[in-house]
């Protein structure tokens, strides 16, 4: 059994193209585990992730901020304590409301493929 505090994970800069933009911090939680990604994901003020689907589901756990989750149809606000369930194979994105960073965990498989579908 291992025990994490998020509070002594090293945030480190998570630079890549799916993000709007570069103030974005990994904290990898589970590097052990041979089954899930499982990381904490902080955004600056109004950065957001485009448009992307999951091979398989996604589970995020919003733990500080105001968020955004949206699809192609619906937008809703999340806030700390929020859990959400993205099915796999939907367009999506997640990030922090403008005016509000924004963190949350988020759980998936290890080795799913995920696919941008913005530009």
């Amino acid at each position: 059994m291992k025990v994490v505090r998020t509070s002594e994970v090293v945030k480190e800069p998570f630079v890549n193209p799916l993000f709007t933009g570069p103030d974005v911090t990994l904290q990898v939680l589970v590097p052990g585990s041979r089954e899930f990604d499982v990381n904490v994901v902080n955004f600056g003020k109004g950065v957001r992730n485009k448009f992307h689907a999951h091979e398989g589901e996604q589970v995020l756990i919003v733990t500080a901020g105001k968020g955004i989750i949206a699809t192609e149809t619906e937008k809703k606000v999340i806030t700390a304590g929020d859990v959400v369930l993205i099915p796999a194979g939907e367009k999506h994105w997640h990030g922090a409301a403008e005016g509000s960073e924004f963190s949350h965990i988020y759980i998936t498989r290890q080795g799913g493929k995920v696919t941008q579908l913005e530009e």
